[in-house]
């Protein structure tokens, strides 16, 4: 959700939850960044691909469809699963590192619902 300042130009903890240092820091590792990238990069490769066989329009679709996967969501208090989006990228088959210590119950998104959706909305 990204840092929220406040109407006293601090932090607004309730909407965006703790600061974390770690996600200031600088890698600290030369793969560590290409890690981070990984998805991206592959996602590039594929549709460049894509394009080269198919044509122009294969891409564009794919993206379009991306796109309308990623806008479905739950409520803003709760986890979503992003199912269609991993359906279609075809990582619903695998077993990754989220898919274990992923836990919804366990996640540090956690606040009072009423605010999150009227926030969500654009009534605050």
């Amino acid at each position: 959700m990204g840092q929220h300042i406040g109407a006293y130009g601090v932090q607004d903890t309730l909407r965006s939850g703790f600061s974390s240092v770690k996600n200031e820091l600088l890698p600290s590792h030369a793969l560590e960044l290409s890690e981070k990238n990984f998805q991206l990069n592959q996602d590039k490769m594929n549709f460049s691909t894509l394009r080269n066989i198919q044509g122009l329009h294969a891409p564009l679709k794919l993206q379009m469809e991306y796109r309308a996967a990623r806008q479905i969501q739950r409520l803003p208090f709760l986890q979503s699963s992003h199912l269609a989006l991993d359906t279609l990228k075809g990582n619903d088959e695998s077993i990754s590192f989220e898919d274990i210590l992923n836990d919804p119950a366990q996640s540090e998104m956690v606040g009072e619902p009423h605010i999150m959706v009227e926030y969500k909305l654009g009534l605050m």
